[in-house]
């Protein structure tokens, strides 16, 4: 029971230890560079779903007979809530693809730190290979994760209470994915073997990236979410892979 509750603990503690590291002088590039980024993006995300909303809602509502105009008020809201969940799907999609570089930096930072031994410090050719690297291996959580999140979706539609309880369980457990990857790949770990580690035990991982999920919801603290998440996530890869 004592290890139990010290897990669960350690799950919530890896997220707010990301979050008090923030400030160090060695981290804010990390963090402010990606920021910038991704700003940038959904900025123009937003631009592009703004212009181009209204002559999509006018050619819809074409569609329908003038006798069922008033429908419009019920179907303005749905549209609009359809586009806004497709942008913010395909942002967190893009922004993750586009500081998938900056975060394995950041996790190599955090290792260096945490591990001299087994992250050594490297040259530029290893700072080259790391930036396709990462990337290939971001579509391949992707690749694992869109078949899964699809059915989870699938099955919340048909079960309303039990399936979007299942959709955000398995959306923690990729969030703890998503974010102790970067020090696994650092470390040449297979995808297999990373999820068979952070398995076990699966529920200090799952709470780890639940955490992250709920702070992605809260606006402003959502804009730092990724680069806290990497730092907690290096904190738990290191400290499962070889406790201490």
């Amino acid at each position: 029971m004592k290890q139990h509750i010290q897990t669960t603990s350690q799950g919530l503690d890896y997220f707010l230890t990301g979050l008090k590291r923030l400030p160090e002088p060695g981290i804010r590039a990390f963090v402010i560079i990606p920021l910038l980024v991704n700003i940038i993006v959904f900025s123009g995300m937003i631009w592009l779903a703004t212009s181009q909303f209204s002559a999509l809602m006018d050619k819809m509502m074409g569609w329908l007979p003038g006798w069922l105009s008033f429908l419009s008020f019920i179907v303005w809201p749905l549209f609009a809530l359809t586009i806004a969940v497709g942008m913010f799907f395909t942002f967190t999609v893009v922004a993750n693809i586009i500081a998938a570089p900056f975060n394995g930096f950041l996790a190599e930072k955090i290792q260096r730190g945490l591990d001299p031994e087994c992250m050594p410090e490297g040259g530029w050719k290893d700072l080259a290979a790391l930036i396709p690297r990462t990337i290939v291996r971001e579509l391949q959580k992707l690749w694992y994760y869109l078949p899964r999140a699809i059915f989870f979706f699938v099955l919340s539609i048909f079960i309303p209470i039990v399936g979007p309880v299942l959709f955000y369980l398995f959306s923690a457990w990729m969030m703890g994915i998503q974010y102790c990857d970067y020090a696994a790949d650092n470390e040449l770990v297979s995808f297999k073997d990373m999820k068979t580690k952070l398995a076990a035990p699966r529920m200090q991982t799952m709470l780890f990236g639940g955490m992250v999920s709920l702070c992605s919801m809260i606006p402003l603290l959502n804009l730092v979410v990724m680069p806290a998440a990497v730092i907690g996530g290096s904190h738990l890869w290191v400290n499962r892979r070889s406790p201490v």
